[in-house]
């Protein structure tokens, strides 16, 4: 039954890491990734940012069996790479619940939930007090 609901079907995935938010689809086609109408490679400057969005595929061994279509937004390039490695992963267990046990013990599966810490007042930033002066 997975085969046959995998061979039309769109499936989706919301990945999360820091302040980006990745809407991710996946579909049964070559193994193109589309990060906002651009592909990974023009998108993505550095090689390592690549390779974190392509692990759970690599993982599931699902490099070539479906295309990405990916709308990031917010953070900087190393959140949105981690929210769309979320997303996928998200995605892969919707589209086939076997890829669930690897996905899962790979760490994929898991929303990251280190954050930035708030400003306190009398610092200069979370945790950056005032330069302290003797005299």
């Amino acid at each position: 039954m997975a085969k046959a609901k995998a061979a039309s079907a769109k499936f989706y995935g919301t990945g999360r890491r820091k302040s980006s938010i990745a809407r991710v689809y996946i579909m049964p086609g070559k193994g193109n990734i589309t990060i906002n109408k651009r592909s990974i490679d023009e998108y993505f400057g550095l090689e390592t940012l690549k390779l974190i969005v392509r692990q759970p595929l690599a993982a599931t061994e699902t490099a070539d069996k479906y295309d990405v279509i990916v709308n990031v937004h917010g953070g900087g390039t190393t959140g949105q790479a981690g929210a769309i490695r979320h997303g996928i992963a998200r995605a892969l267990c919707k589209a086939d619940a076997d890829f669930r046990p690897v996905l899962k013990k790979n760490g994929f599966l898991t929303r990251d939930p280190r954050m930035k810490e708030r400003k306190k007042y009398g610092l200069k930033a979370a945790r950056r007090a005032p330069q302290f002066s003797k005299r």
